[in-house]
């Protein structure tokens, strides 16, 4: 029940404008937002590549109605890259289509993701689209499958509630498409996701051993030790190098978890947002840990 009431409360407007313009919840998001500039994100992606750790890059924003939104977008990612190579960073960038203008015209979000995808193959930065809601499931996974014909350097996300994520993942396995697993972040209804904690993590487990024994270079994106440590048994029971695939996890959350599994070997990349649209991301991030809502109201307490 709570999960849902977040879910809720992260599309409601009056509460994002007030948290958009109130000081103290600006400041509180920084625990989970780099910042809402670029070079905010820069020195953060800087300082984690410091501690040995890589990122991912995410200007947040998404269902922009609005063309003009759409193309700053747009260019916002394409100065993302540009500001990666020319700084030397470890990093690459997560992007979502909804914030390239899907919700508009199919046409326009493709021309803007091949604008970005043309910058990243001249700079030699993998890009990975985001998976939004169930409603975009079916379009993120054909226009990825579509334009890694041309662009090698870009993958996708599979959530291992939708029940439809075996067949996915294995479309995209056969296409030798790079794949972050994550549990899933939206709200969902039971006819098309598990509704169960336990029976996502299963699917999780499952999903997680398909990609390690045949992805390329997968990214296991969880909190949960529990996962952590299936993967890890899993790949040194099958052999599988620790340079073979990373850990993702997100910004501000088990940053101890991070650093200790850098230290042993792995490669571990930070998922960094940043940008003024922090609201709904937050909140998602609330719904998906319990421990997230705690360090919250303790903070509003003190």
């Amino acid at each position: 029940m709570l999960r849902d009431t977040l879910l809720y409360l992260s599309q409601h407007d009056g509460l994002r404008n007030f948290a958009l313009s109130n000081r103290a919840a600006r400041n509180f998001s920084h625990r989970f937002v780099a910042g809402e500039q670029l070079s905010d994100c820069i020195a953060v992606t800087r300082a984690l590549n410091q501690r040995g750790l890589s990122v991912a890059l995410d200007h947040l924003g998404e269902n922009v109605t609005d063309e003009r939104e759409a193309r700053a977008a747009t260019e916002d990612y394409v100065r993302a890259l540009e500001c990666i190579k020319a700084s030397g960073l470890d990093a690459n960038i997560s992007i979502k289509l909804t914030a390239l203008g899907l919700d508009i015209a199919q046409e326009l979000c493709e021309e803007n993701l091949r604008r970005l995808l043309q910058e990243a193959t001249r700079l030699g930065i993998f890009v990975c689209i985001d998976m939004e809601s169930s409603a975009y499931t079916e379009r993120t996974i054909n226009l990825t499958l579509r334009l890694h014909r041309e662009f090698e350097q870009v993958g996708t996300v599979i959530q291992a509630y939708l029940y439809r994520s075996k067949d996915d993942l294995e479309r995209l396995l056969q296409a030798g498409i790079r794949v972050r697993l994550v549990k899933g972040a939206y709200k969902e209804p039971p006819s098309l996701a598990f509704p169960e904690k336990a029976e996502v993590d299963a699917n999780y487990v499952r999903l997680m051993g398909m990609l390690l024994a045949r992805g390329n270079f997968p990214a296991i994106a969880t909190h949960d030790e529990a996962m952590i440590t299936a993967a890890c048994r899993f790949a040194r029971d099958h052999g599988i190098s620790r340079d073979a695939f990373e850990f993702q996890m997100l910004y501000g959350i088990r940053r101890d978890l991070q650093e200790r599994l850098a230290h042993e070997g792995y490669h571990v990349r930070v998922y960094v947002p940043y940008g003024s649209q922090w609201y709904p991301y937050l909140m998602r991030r609330l719904a998906e840990r319990p421990a997230n809502l705690m360090f919250v109201l303790s903070n509003l307490w003190r």
